[in-house]
């Protein structure tokens, strides 16, 4: 355990959040999702649910200001607009943390292959469908 860490930040996660670079992504994702088959690296979070795991990396992990969009959903099938309460959650989560950011809706066939292409994707258990989340890793800027 560490001062001012959330506890879900286990070893194998912060490792990966302090080795990835300005630019990559990770992806956050639900317990049904094919993670071992999309990820080029895979960190299991087994019994943590999708909010607390993305309040978790989001307390940490500076989000891209170089670009309009760094923080994508999910969506629900192929209706772009739609919000279940896990999406709803997402965003006001993100709100909490960066609150100049949207949260970025992406079909499937956008979505997939952004996943496929992270730095990491990191398996939840949550059980709600199209709970899946990807975040552009910033910076930190110099005092």
């Amino acid at each position: 355990m560490l001062k001012g860490l959330n506890p879900i930040l286990n070893p194998e996660l912060l490792s990966t959040l302090r080795a990835m670079g300005h630019g990559d992504e990770i992806a956050i994702v639900d317990g049904n999702y094919p993670g071992l088959e999309h990820a080029r690296r895979l960190v299991r979070l087994d019994g943590v649910g999708l909010i607390p795991v993305l309040d978790a990396i989001l307390s940490v992990l500076p989000i891209d200001d170089f670009v309009p969009e760094a923080i994508f959903r999910s969506t629900v099938g192929k209706d772009r607009d739609a919000l279940d309460p896990v999406h709803e959650e997402i965003i006001a989560c993100c709100a909490a943390h960066e609150p100049k950011q949207p949260v970025v809706p992406l079909l499937g066939p956008d979505f997939y292959p952004r996943v496929k292409a992270a730095h990491t994707v990191v398996q939840t258990s949550e059980p709600r469908l199209y709970a899946n989340v990807i975040l552009k890793k910033g910076v930190i800027y110099p005092k």
